[in-house]
């Protein structure tokens, strides 16, 4: 192997789409709207860290849900005992990422965020505090079409959701804050690519 075989600037280094200053994204919805998907797609475009709360809390989520004997994350008592941790959990993996130059794409419902600008004001802080650029996306989706793709997809964490009116309750109002609202109707191929392209974009040269 030859020197220049390890330079940085070749091969899996940071392509086009990397940004610099680096990126805390926030990729928010409703259950089934695909932010997991259009997350990894994301991530993968822009060379940033993936970040799932789901992926990132699941291991604390099983032996909380065993203590707690239940396993459904939205039954009130878990989300009050549980929330907190996990999202710190979550914006912590992500300070870490941005503090050393890559960018983090984190997926997450982001409810309290979307509707308290005080909650998205220290979040964005905390982000900034390390150097990123902090953006919230939304994906837009309807309560039919939720429901549809909840029960389309029948994953296991869904099943009080199937056997109750959950739906009625669903937050899918636009957030608060500052945001990208990205249609959910969109293939996630495509809604990744709407994504990207609405992203600030400064260049590394220090223009805008």
């Amino acid at each position: 192997m030859k020197l220049d075989d390890l330079d940085p600037t070749n091969g899996l280094a940071a392509g086009p789409e990397s940004l610099d200053p680096p990126l805390a994204l926030l990729v928010c919805g409703a259950p089934g709207s695909g932010k997991s998907t259009v997350g990894a797609l994301v991530a993968r475009r822009l060379h940033a860290a993936l970040l799932d709360l789901d992926t990132a809390t699941a291991s604390l989520v099983a032996v909380l849900g065993d203590l707690l004997g239940t396993d459904d994350l939205d039954d009130p008592d878990f989300v009050r005992l549980t929330r907190a941790a996990r999202y710190e959990a979550l914006t912590a993996l992500a300070e870490d990422n941005v503090a050393v130059g890559t960018s983090a794409v984190m997926v997450a419902p982001f409810t309290t965020e979307r509707r308290d600008e005080k909650a998205w004001s220290l979040l964005r802080h905390r982000m900034e505090r390390v150097g990123a650029v902090t953006t919230m996306v939304w994906l837009r989706i309807s309560a039919e079409e939720v429901v549809r793709r909840v029960d389309q997809r029948g994953a296991g964490r869904d099943l009080a959701k199937r056997r109750s009116e959950w739906s009625a309750g669903l937050d899918l109002a636009p957030p608060a804050v500052p945001h990208l609202a990205v249609d959910a109707l969109l293939s996630p191929a495509t809604m990744a690519d709407r994504v990207v392209s609405l992203l600030p974009r400064p260049s590394r040269d220090g223009g805008h």
